[in-house]
């Protein structure tokens, strides 16, 4: 017997699991760096989402689009007959029945095709991330501990398709705005799904830290990422009440620092939810919370080498944020500092992210 012919026989009677290749270190990290990159273009997509979103509500343009429809609604009027139809429709909403009567045909079109961009914007967010973690799994570079998070993701964005529309149904009948409270869960989910996709992308490419830091630090940072998170959603009930229109002054509110008229709806606990003072109220004092707990981390950790940039840049964002939203109040909420504003909260929220997951 040769020893090529030895080798081979004794290869065949060797178990199957031995003789699979492993994957190096070095393919690995390629596998994680490929991953890492889709979850990042994804969390790109998202966070431009809630822009154009936020832009979406406030320019009312909302409700333009009466019917919901996955598949063929990606196609937009392409004819005078059917862009009529589709008007013709809106015209029996109470919006226009109540807010726009004399609404024209071009003005229609103009906040037509903000919500248009927004729905749009989420089919092309679905196909990709379909695409994506179909090429990367055929591939094999998706980890089986990863892959339920991702099907959670993919979960996720489909529950935020439906609760959008739901949220869109609250405005057609009675009222002139959507839900707050379904437009906040609106929110909260978009913001659920951006916080889920950086947090994986950073568990896939993360380093070895330097130095350790105490649990109680730890603690602080996810405290800090939870005020954050309050602080946004108190945020987009603001906007939804249209709060940020009335007591446009600072630091006063209605001449005071705390002022009467808090809690003049019964039950007490609607204030916080339907009373426009009291929204824009615990918006502020949020807001205020947000910037105490930001420095105390900052000033706790700033010396610590693996998290130095990500908590400089976390103190910056959210000075930044309350300037922009100072600013916004007082100018009566004008469009371009508005929008400034949100995308300041999306840097604020991932920022409180990156600088959670380096202390975790």
């Amino acid at each position: 017997m040769t020893p090529a012919t030895a080798t081979l026989l004794n290869t065949e009677t060797m178990p199957r699991k031995a003789i699979i290749t492993k994957i190096t270190p070095s393919q690995d990290l390629a596998n994680r760096r490929a991953v890492a990159s889709w979850l990042y273009l994804c969390c790109g997509a998202v966070g431009f989402m809630i822009i154009i979103g936020g832009i979406t509500r406030l320019t009312e343009s909302g409700l333009s689009m009466i019917e919901w429809r996955p598949l063929v609604g990606m196609v937009p009027p392409l004819s005078v007959g059917e862009w009529e139809r589709i008007f013709g429709l809106y015209r029996a909403t109470s919006e226009f029945r109540l807010e726009n009567p004399y609404i024209t045909l071009n003005a229609f079109k103009s906040i037509f095709w903000w919500e248009y961009i927004h729905r749009l914007w989420g089919r092309i967010i679905g196909v990709l991330y379909a695409v994506g973690f179909i090429w990367l799994l055929l591939r094999g570079c998706i980890n089986k501990s990863l892959l339920p998070h991702l099907v959670n993701l993919f979960i996720l964005g489909g529950a935020q398709a439906v609760v959008g529309w739901w949220m869109v149904q609250s405005g057609f009948v009675d009222r002139t705005d959507v839900s707050q409270y379904r437009l906040v869960i609106h929110l909260g989910i978009a913001f659920l799904i951006l916080g889920y996709m950086l947090w994986l992308s950073l568990s896939l490419i993360e380093r070895k830290k330097a130095e350790q830091v105490s649990a109680n630090t730890t603690r602080l940072a996810f405290a800090m990422l939870g005020v954050v998170c309050v602080t946004v959603l108190s945020g987009g009930l603001t906007a939804g009440l249209d709060a940020g229109l009335i007591y446009n002054t600072w630091p006063l509110i209605d001449g005071r620092i705390v002022p009467s008229g808090l809690f003049a709806e019964t039950p007490i606990w609607l204030n916080f939810f339907e009373n426009k003072m009291t929204v824009q109220f615990d918006h502020r004092f949020m807001a205020y919370v947000t910037i105490g707990i930001v420095f105390t981390l900052w000033w706790k950790i700033h010396r610590v080498p693996h998290v130095t940039h990500a908590i400089h840049i976390l103190l910056a964002v959210v000075i930044a944020q309350a300037m922009l939203g100072i600013s916004t109040l007082v100018l009566i909420v004008p469009l371009p500092l508005a929008i400034a504003h949100q995308m300041s909260a999306i840097a604020l929220f991932l920022t409180a992210v990156w600088t959670t997951h380096a202390l975790r």
